[in-house]
């Protein structure tokens, strides 16, 4: 199966997917609509947010974007557009399929990463949806504990920022035998 790119109104992502659920009925494809656990401080109270990885766009998996499911969801309200067009719809390859279902295989939900920092203030994922994605963060704001994240899809450059939990201490590093 492919992974598609779709764009939709932002902030209507959530109606959009109900009102597809019930016109997909028997087909093969699946949406996705992959979101964070964000800690956001509003008002001086801190909170727990549920916010969109990539806002204004879900995901398609099919084999194909055939004739019958391009019109079931190009025929519901809040739809603009596939990538890279209506035209030219391209499924997701490379590095973007990869990331992508890397945060799928998680879940649709990403929780917060739990991350440490190196006696030269680097951070280090231990865990979590940002392990292994280090060097793509291009800041780091400790006090609210997330992290800003250069993606690209695409060939469109963006930033995303995810939580995390900082570990006080960090861990122990053993020698390694080199190889």
């Amino acid at each position: 199966m492919l992974l598609f790119a779709m764009q939709v109104w932002t902030g209507q992502e959530a109606k959009f997917l109900s009102l597809v659920r019930e016109r997909l009925g028997e087909t093969d494809a699946r949406l996705y609509w992959p979101r964070r656990n964000l800690r956001i401080k509003r008002r001086g109270v801190w909170k727990v947010e549920l916010a969109p990885i990539f806002p204004g766009y879900l995901f398609v998996e099919a084999g194909e974007i055939d004739a019958t499911l391009y019109h079931a969801l190009r025929g519901v309200p809040g739809f603009i557009r596939f990538l890279l067009s209506n035209d030219h719809i391209v499924p997701l390859e490379g590095k973007d399929q990869k990331l992508l279902s890397n945060f799928l295989a998680i879940g649709e939900i990403v929780e917060k990463s739990v991350a440490y920092f190196d006696e030269n203030r680097r951070i280090r994922i231990v865990s979590g949806p940002l392990k292994g994605l280090e060097g793509l963060i291009v800041k780091v704001d400790r006090r609210k504990g997330r992290a800003k994240v250069r993606m690209e899809m695409y060939k469109d450059s963006f930033e995303i920022d995810f939580g995390f939990e900082s570990m006080e201490a960090s861990p122990v590093a053993k020698s390694e035998p080199s190889g």
